[in-house]
């Protein structure tokens, strides 16, 4: 059996091929996480289905537009379901001001970077080495390695002057490099 983000991506490539039994299997592993992520943006559970099975549709029609060296194919998943709610929130379906949904959209962000400390094997080096760290140290450099964001808009999200964020983050990187060694 091969690991998730490995079926994922067959997943997603027999959906683009047109068969069925892929969409089937994306939405047996990921459909109840897929909701969750989906309620906690638009705060009500029939809100959310709703927006995972138009997420689904939109998986199923536009899984050939899925490209790997761009992504993982859980980020690509996801993305469609937080795009979807956001819409849905936008559209006037639930009020919420511009800067409720930027505030959504960043915690959005956060919880898969943080997601992605929570995943690493507990018994890990890096994990030891990352958990030695201050918490806005290592938020600071999941958000650029894993987030993929720039020092500006990691200084921005964690509300710190950018000079801060970029010593913050050099000075993270080289406990990290020294712990590992």
């Amino acid at each position: 059996m091969g690991s998730v983000p490995d079926e994922l991506d067959a997943s997603l490539a027999a959906c683009a091929a047109g068969d069925r039994s892929g969409l089937r299997r994306i939405f047996d592993m990921e459909a109840s996480r897929l909701v969750a992520v989906a309620e906690r943006i638009v705060r009500r559970r029939e809100l959310a289905e709703e927006v995972v099975q138009e997420a689904f549709i939109r998986i199923w029609t536009h899984a050939h537009q899925y490209d790997a060296s761009r992504g993982s194919a859980r980020g690509w998943i996801y993305a469609i379901v937080r795009n979807r709610a956001l819409n849905l929130i936008r559209d006037g379906r639930r009020e919420y001001t511009s800067e409720e949904v930027e505030t959504l959209q960043e915690q959005e962000a956060t919880d898969e970077v943080m997601a992605a400390w929570h995943r690493l094997d507990r018994n890990s080096r890096l994990y030891g080495c990352l958990g030695a760290l201050d918490e806005t140290r290592k938020r600071g450099i999941l958000m650029a390695y894993v987030g993929g964001y720039s020092h500006g808009e990691i200084a921005g999200r964690l509300r710190l002057p950018l000079g801060t964020t970029k010593s913050w983050i050099r000075r993270g990187l080289a406990a990290l490099r020294e712990c590992m060694a």
